[in-house]
């Protein structure tokens, strides 16, 4: 690590009047895994403690302070949950952005460790929920205070009080949009159109009361939670807004890492309302269409495989 680096992570500690770190420095660093945006780095500090830290010389525009934003949106929400986020210690922009997050020691997940994670989300979608509702019953229903990232690609969050109009266009019609600006074909394109008139039938038929605004992880793949060193479960690099559980749990099934355990132990805290294998569906075209404009045609078919279907 930098020199320079390492005084903006102590000046940034230092200004901690909370965290107990006033007078740490920063003694040892080494590379750890954390993504192939930015380079990541466990920081050693001179009182034995340690912080994770991510630099990148040229970031997307606000890329850190959309971490530290959802980072500290799920650790308010999360208390009693049973669920672990990292707390956000801070970001600066000299001598290159970075972000300083608590270090999370890995641990062996225990034979219960996926029945602890299903409850642990459903209570922090019920739990956020609660705590959302007076921002709701203002119209600030679904979407966030900031717009953030999805992977690297913008994921615009301005509030609605409509789910159906906030998830097609903030979310598919985005996506849709992008899909053609990428040259990925007509048919795509058509069915798109023909889906997103359809939305209000496909997914609209549950009301704000059976299923509120709850915060959402927003990018819950098998990579994005681990566990720490006394077994409990940790969510890592989040895409946060408040919207329905279903467009988060249409996240876990597509690339593995969440097993039949997971689902009956969220079942059993917070069941889903009927209908919600369909709406499943529709949900997951919104990562895969990311995916594909991020990664390539290989996604193509997946997603004309969900329009072909439902448009």
């Amino acid at each position: 690590m930098d020199r320079q680096l390492r005084l903006a992570i102590e000046t940034l500690l230092a200004s901690l009047d909370d965290y107990e770190l006033n007078d740490a420095t920063v003694v040892d660093s080494r590379s750890v895994g954390g993504g192939s945006i930015n380079r990541a780095e466990r920081a050693e500090l001179s009182d034995g403690r340690s912080v994770f830290v991510k630099s990148n010389p040229a970031p997307l525009p606000r890329m850190f302070a959309c971490e530290i934003a959802g980072l500290a949106a799920l650790h308010a929400a999360s208390d009693g949950s049973g669920l672990r986020i990292p707390r956000p210690l801070g970001y600066g922009h000299e001598p290159l952005p970075f972000i300083v997050i608590e270090h999370v020691e890995s641990g062996r997940p225990s034979g219960d460790f996926s029945a602890r994670l299903g409850r642990g989300l459903a209570a922090l979608h019920r739990g956020s929920a609660e705590l959302h509702r007076p921002a709701a019953e203002r119209g600030q229903r679904y979407g966030f205070e900031a717009d953030n990232y999805i992977g690297s690609t913008p994921q615009e969050n301005g509030w609605s009080a409509d789910w159906v109009a906030f998830f097609r266009e903030r979310r598919l019609g985005f996506q849709l949009r992008l899909a053609r600006q990428n040259g990925f074909g007509a048919e795509l394109s058509r069915l798109g159109d023909s889906l997103l008139a359809r939305l209000d039938e496909l997914i609209g038929a549950q009301d704000d009361i059976a299923e509120p605004a709850c915060l959402l992880h927003g990018d819950l793949w098998g990579g994005n939670y681990l566990c720490d060193d006394a077994g409990q479960p940790v969510l890592i690099d989040p895409a946060v807004y408040y919207g329905r559980r279903e467009a988060e749990l249409a996240m876990t099934t597509l690339f593995g890492g969440f097993d039949r355990r997971f689902y009956a132990a969220y079942d059993e805290a917070w069941p889903c309302s009927p209908g919600s294998d369909e709406r499943l569906e529709i949900y997951k075209l919104y990562h895969l269409l990311n995916h594909l404009n991020l990664f390539g045609g290989g996604y193509l078919g997946s997603c004309l495989t969900i329009l072909r279907r439902f448009a």
